[in-house]
């Protein structure tokens, strides 16, 4: 299917996909970035990389001696997992800054750029406000084109403090190559990300493939009918070859596949984790699981009022067990946990209440410690958790 790949000896063969796993990671790869080192390999194996990536995701590879961009596609209406550091407003200050960075030469001074960026985004209609937070979004949108290499701090350094000056260099080859999206064809912002978000030119099998390689779990009843279809058609096959070409095991159940990385290298997002939101959000699955009936595709319907109480239940049981300033606002909490399960691709929002999806059956935890005797003695012995897995026993019917 892919020519190139299939000429190369084992050894080149290998060397391309640990390249391909790095681009998928780091889809702008500078050489003196993370795994930067990769990149001379990464340019001898050029043919054959972008041969993978067109081929089977539809996605265009440009290596250059100094960077690789893997010009993947956008989550479209689904944002998923985003720079953790970017809110929302440090994401329009990140597109603000790109604008303002076009034409303004290779070197500005940092509160030349500020104003050209504020300017921009009067221009834009978009409301600004001189406050802390404000800044505090702008200097992250900043501090994150630093980290890509578009722009170096030549003299003095990025910060939210006002009266902070600095002089700012403009990488312009690395500027050129951020957006993804076809600028020239799209009249307003809607449609610039619908195309960016397109599928390539075998359309059902590459966004299916798309969200295999970036999501950890896809089930057959989130997607549209055709290319549901096609992935119960060609599960197996699609399986092999996410394991030869990006080191990735598929695993078939009857309600979809799950996408996991042996090495944990493209795992974005580990889980279970550490921290008290990540632990009782863990712990809290069981009980959930438990709440309601499943519907036709094993996705449990939960609602605010369930997450509070297995959370408040859980914050009882285990005081000792949890950070004070993660649980002293209750409602925080419940938000925060609601979060991290979004974020992991388990729960899905759904008129008004959330759908757990059936892929929490992998995490039954059992507590390594008991509540405290007067919560023992006041309390019924909570039941068993199920012992039982949609996704554990549910091979036959996946065949």
């Amino acid at each position: 299917m892919i020519s190139t790949f299939e000429e190369l000896p084992d050894i080149d063969a290998a060397n391309v996909v640990r390249c391909a796993r790095v681009l998928l990671r780091r889809p702008l790869l500078r050489a003196d970035g993370p795994d930067g080192d990769l990149l001379p390999m990464i340019y001898r194996q050029r043919a054959a990389l972008q041969d993978v990536f067109s081929g089977l995701l539809g996605y265009r590879l440009v290596v250059e001696r100094r960077f690789a961009r893997l010009y993947k596609a956008g989550p479209g209406e689904d944002a998923g997992r985003g720079v953790e550091a970017l809110s929302p407003r440090g994401y329009a200050y990140f597109a603000l800054t790109l604008a303002a960075l076009t034409g303004i030469g290779r070197q500005v001074l940092l509160s030349r750029l500020v104003s050209d960026v504020r300017a921009a985004a009067s221009e834009a209609g978009v409301e600004i406000a001189d406050d802390p937070a404000d800044r505090r979004a702008l200097t992250a949108a900043l501090r994150h084109l630093v980290s890509l290499g578009v722009i170096t701090e030549t003299e003095g350094s990025v910060t939210a403090e006002s009266a902070a000056e600095a002089l700012i260099t403009i990488d312009t080859d690395m500027l050129g190559q951020l957006v993804a999206g076809p600028l020239a064809e799209a009249s307003d912002p809607q449609q610039l990300v619908e195309l960016a978000s397109a599928a390539g030119p075998r359309q059902v099998e590459q966004a299916v493939r798309r969200k295999l390689i970036e999501d950890p779990v896809v089930l057959y009843a989130d997607l549209p009918p055709e290319q549901a279809s096609w992935l119960r058609e060609h599960v197996i096959n699609e399986s092999r070859l996410l394991e030869r070409f990006f080191g990735l095991v598929g695993e078939a159940r009857a309600e979809g596949v799950v996408v996991c990385d042996p090495e944990d290298y493209l795992t974005d997002l580990a889980f279970p984790g550490p921290g008290t939101v990540a632990r009782i959000a863990l712990l809290a699955l069981p009980e959930l699981l438990d709440r309601g009936e499943p519907d036709s595709a094993g996705r449990h319907p939960v609602t605010w009022q369930d997450f509070a109480d297995v959370c408040q239940e859980l914050v009882d049981s285990y005081p000792s067990a949890w950070s004070r300033q993660a649980t002293e606002d209750h409602q925080d909490l419940v938000r925060s946990v609601i979060e991290l399960l979004g974020r992991l691709g388990l729960l899905r929002e759904h008129e008004g209440s959330w759908l757990l999806s059936p892929a929490a059956h992998r995490w039954l935890p059992q507590p390594d410690a008991t509540p405290s005797q007067q919560q023992r003695e006041s309390e019924p012995p909570a039941p068993e958790a199920p012992g039982w897995s949609l996704f554990d026993e549910m091979e036959e019917a996946a065949r």
